[in-house]
């Protein structure tokens, strides 16, 4: 496991922590027992999965969390005059000992809702983890998902490496994006750093001020190189000259037109790096002078018993240049019975993004590898992922959070979550469930339920179920050791390989489900109904179009949102609950008022102030899942 970063300590918190911690402190509530779930709310870059990342550091987090000398010195010139100093003592003992944390194995897709992490010990300590954890969390797996993405669109042919260390925010937010980077699905990095750290594969060239540096052939020092296995030494600048102008008759390009400053800068670089010789061929003409210039200094070397890598082209048509270059690259291993010169390697860079590939590949590119920097590091399309942290139980009483936002009513209590699949190896939903209750089982209808939404529900039977949650933490340890960062990121395609296609597509893609058991469903609702405030019964005066507005919450992804225009494919394995027909219903009048229970979910989205009106006042058409 690499060394912690030296920024993340206690302090790296909020205040309002720290505060808190006082107040529970000053209540007596130091034995207290709660129960945390990290979790977010909504997929990031409008896709419908997210690859969980940032585990490794919050291990590491909770194996040096500790208050040094300073700390506290810090602490009591901060903190109001009023705090008792037996409570600075109180933490300077703290330490993660009685802290268990369960999560998903690092590299996993995973979906809004299901807990990333559960953090279960004594209130305070569990309270001043937040803030941290939550940092070591979400930028990791933003930029974990963002790299994936940009590996899918990619695809598997084409290599990626991460250019954007200059434009990240910070040094620590530029190794963060280099590490994750490479975790999502990219195969290098130009942060030397972060290849150091991580043991990430580092790859870089040279950049245009190296080639405008040089004005002409004099500028060239030396010419020198001797043979890669005769140790006979060769005049380059020589040689590649002769090439230049063998080489303008196929390319149609005249000598003369190509930039002498250019060559020497050339000629340099590969004196320099002969086994690795790729250069930046669009400082003045990629046409003209660059192609022309790199075909001949590449043809010196192969003379010197050395091959050339190739080129990057940094601006201009990407489509038009790539297609151009390698071209030209055929052409001249025709002519000059040399098949290694047809494959050299087309690299691409310009402020690429996803959208940036997806045209590339509709106008047929011939790009090898993308350098990706600005769009990747600051994942401009989100810049946060949203992940949240919250008590869902104290001293074994659940707790719950409402809100007229039914998307941020937390789901209560202690659970497990499951992933089940179908006979074709998908992912079929996600299944959070009590953890009192028994697991689902291979070959077992399972009744699975949209949290808060009555009518959607479906049964399963699932071919596999994975029980997702593993226990890294206990006891003041860590129980199972972090993977090393090459395997964390095959855990990454291999968990996206268990998605069908259509979940994973980049645009309009289907809504992966996340449902809970009857059991919690039921919980869920009876705690709702415990916790809510009964309103007056005095209505207050609404319009037409309010009365008859339908609030429709987007929490569980799949089953009827068809809000992006896609055909929602179902599986064989799903069983759906219909009425006859499966015609639509509508939940008002007498076949409300039969109901055993109104869902206070559908109670809310009927409207804000629905808690004041019977089922039967509310028109809400409702369709039955089918």
């Amino acid at each position: 496991m690499a060394r912690q970063n030296g920024i993340v300590q206690p302090l790296l918190t909020d205040l309002y922590q720290i505060t808190m911690a006082y107040a529970y402190w000053k209540s007596g509530k130091i034995n207290d027992v709660a129960v945390f779930d990290l979790f977010f709310r909504t997929n990031p870059f409008q896709g419908e999965f997210t690859i969980f990342a940032g585990l490794e550091e919050c291990l590491k987090f909770l194996e040096n969390f500790h208050y040094s000398d300073s700390d506290i010195d810090y602490l009591v010139q901060t903190l109001p005059d009023n705090i008792e100093p037996e409570f600075f003592a109180y933490l300077k003992d703290l330490t993660c000992k009685d802290i268990k944390l369960s999560a998903l194995e690092e590299g996993s897709v995973v979906f809004p809702r299901v807990p990333l992490l559960r953090i279960e010990g004594p209130l305070i300590i569990a309270q001043l983890l937040e803030t941290t954890l939550l940092t070591l969390v979400n930028f990791a797996s933003l930029m974990a998902t963002n790299a994936a993405r940009y590996r899918m669109v990619a695809g598997k042919n084409v290599s990626l490496l991460e250019f954007g260390l200059r434009r990240a925010q910070g040094p620590d937010g530029g190794l963060s994006a280099s590490k994750y980077a490479y975790v999502g699905g990219f195969d290098g990095t130009s942060n030397v750093l972060a290849g150091k750290m991580f043991d990430i594969p580092v790859r870089g060239t040279h950049a245009h001020s190296f080639v405008t540096s040089f004005s002409t052939l004099d500028d060239l020092s030396s010419a020198a190189l001797r043979h890669a296995e005769t140790q006979k030494q060769y005049n380059l600048l020589e040689l590649a000259t002769e090439w230049r102008t063998r080489v303008s008759a196929i390319v149609d390009v005249s000598p003369e037109e190509a930039s002498d400053g250019e060559l020497a800068a050339l000629l340099s670089y590969a004196i320099a790096f002969p086994g690795g010789f790729l250069a930046l061929v669009d400082t003045y003409d990629v046409k003209r002078s660059g192609l022309l210039n790199f075909c001949a200094v590449a043809l010196a070397l192969n003379d010197c018993g050395y091959r050339a890598v190739g080129i990057r082209i940094d601006s201009g048509d990407l489509a038009y240049l790539s297609v151009l270059a390698r071209t030209t690259f055929e052409r001249i291993a025709e002519a000059f019975k040399l098949p290694w010169f047809a494959k050299l390697t087309i690299v691409a860079s310009n402020d690429i993004n996803e959208e940036t590939i997806l045209s590339l590949n509709e106008q047929g590119h011939k790009i090898d590898c993308f350098g990706i920097g600005t769009h990747l590091v600051t994942c401009q399309r989100q810049p946060a992922l949203g992940c949240v942290y919250k008590l869902v139980e104290i001293n074994g009483q659940p707790r719950i959070k409402l809100s007229q936002d039914v998307g941020k009513v937390t789901i209560p209590g202690h659970k497990e979550a499951y992933r089940l699949f179908g006979a074709d190896g998908h992912a079929l939903i996600d299944l959070l469930q009590r953890s009192s209750e028994t697991a689902p089982a291979v070959g077992q209808k399972v009744l699975c339920r949209h949290p808060f939404q009555e009518s959607k529900r479906a049964y399963v039977i699932p071919s596999k179920v994975e029980h997702l949650y593993k226990e890294y933490w206990k006891d003041g340890r860590i129980c199972i050791s972090p993977k090393p960062l090459c395997e964390v990121r095959e855990r990454v395609q291999s968990s996206l390989r268990t998605l069908r296609q259509d979940i994973k597509r980049n645009l309009n893609p289907t809504p992966y489900k996340v449902a809970v058991s009857d059991d919690l469903y039921n919980f869920i609702h009876d705690l709702w109904l415990q916790n809510a405030p009964i309103g007056k019964s005095t209505p207050p005066s609404r319009s037409k179009a309010t009365r008859n507005a339908v609030c429709i919450s987007p929490v569980l992804e799949g089953e009827n949102d068809n809000s992006k225009g896609q055909k929602i494919r179902r599986s064989p394995k799903v069983v759906r609950e219909m009425g006859a027909g499966g015609r639509m219903r509508r939940a008002g009048g007498a076949s409300a008022l039969r109901r055993k229970r109104q869902s206070p979910a559908a109670v809310l989205s009927a409207g804000r102030d629905a808690s004041n009106e019977t089922p039967s006042q509310n028109n809400v058409s409702r369709l039955t899942t089918a």
